[in-house]
């Protein structure tokens, strides 16, 4: 049984959740190596998983959904072609995430961890956003020019509710939906087009959380329907909880700004940090 991500939530009536990381590049590198592939089966990726949450002990366990089917393509490059057959905007998403060998690879993988974790950690399903995923997925099929209309970005929240379906018999604690890096330069963010996923999210009681990358959304009455906000720049108003984002001082040593009521910390760990200071890093959250 997973824990729900809402009842660790600060603000939330939890307690429990003080550090999230993202991390998954860092411990694909150091226990993997350089290009090492934790998607090649349930049982490599549960081994990969259980060592890299012993070594950081987050209190947040996240399959990081993006990169499995990015992986799986990797592996299965002929694929490409495929996800440019029809001009339509959301086809490449659709395409892809109807692949059946991901689907039944994400299914295993959420049910071996699930497993391990016990009940005792929160397992978040982290996926790009629909909008960072639509534009994505279309540069997976080769298109660069790519402008995105609502509707586009409507139908790939549809397509990503279809694949939370396929795992919905496990007890999933959330699910975290990160927009794009560069979401600031691509225009405003209709929260509300996500209303598809939303409304999944909602129907089997999973716990939502955004990780914006721009101030717009903070206008939106559609960002209280989440239960968490991961930014540096975005301050959720309150039953939601915001993770504050820490990645930039973390790692500069700098000093960390102090928790307010509701408030937990983020970070994503930089792939090519050194271990020692990592843990050091990771000990001045937790102090």
């Amino acid at each position: 049984m997973s824990q729900s991500l809402a009842d660790s939530l600060p603000g939330k009536g939890g307690s429990g959740l003080r550090v999230w990381l993202k991390s998954s590049a860092y411990t694909r590198r150091l226990l993997l190596g350089e290009g090492g592939d934790p998607w090649l089966g349930a049982a490599q990726f549960l081994a990969w998983f259980s060592q890299a949450q012993g070594l950081l002990r987050p209190d947040v366990a996240v399959v990081e959904v993006g990169e499995l089917f990015d992986a799986w393509l990797a592996r299965h490059p002929e694929l490409r072609a495929e996800l440019g057959a029809k001009r339509r905007l959301s086809y490449p998403l659709r395409r892809l995430l109807e692949l059946e060998g991901p689907r039944q690879l994400l299914a295993e993988v959420v049910e071996a961890v699930i497993a391990n974790l016990r009940g005792q950690t929160p397992l978040v399903l982290a996926m790009p956003s629909p909008k960072h995923w639509l534009l994505h997925a279309n540069q997976l099929a080769g298109r660069s020019d790519v402008e995105l209309d609502p509707d586009g970005i409507e139908d790939a929240a549809m397509y990503m509710a279809d694949l939370l379906r396929s795992v919905s018999a496990s007890p999933v604690g959330g699910v975290l939906l990160e927009e794009h890096p560069d979401d600031a330069q691509m225009g405003e963010t209709d929260l509300e087009r996500y209303r598809p996923l939303i409304n999944v999210a909602h129907h089997y009681r999973w716990s939502l959380a955004l990780r914006p990358r721009s101030s717009g959304v903070l206008e939106s009455p559609v960002l209280g329907e989440f239960d968490a906000v991961l930014s540096r720049d975005v301050t959720a108003a309150p039953p939601v909880s915001t993770g504050v984002d820490v990645s930039l001082p973390l790692w500069a040593g700098e000093a960390l700004p102090a928790l307010a009521q509701g408030q937990f910390y983020f970070a994503e760990v930089p792939a090519n940090q050194r271990p020692e200071f990592v843990l050091e890093s990771l000990a001045r959250l937790r102090a």
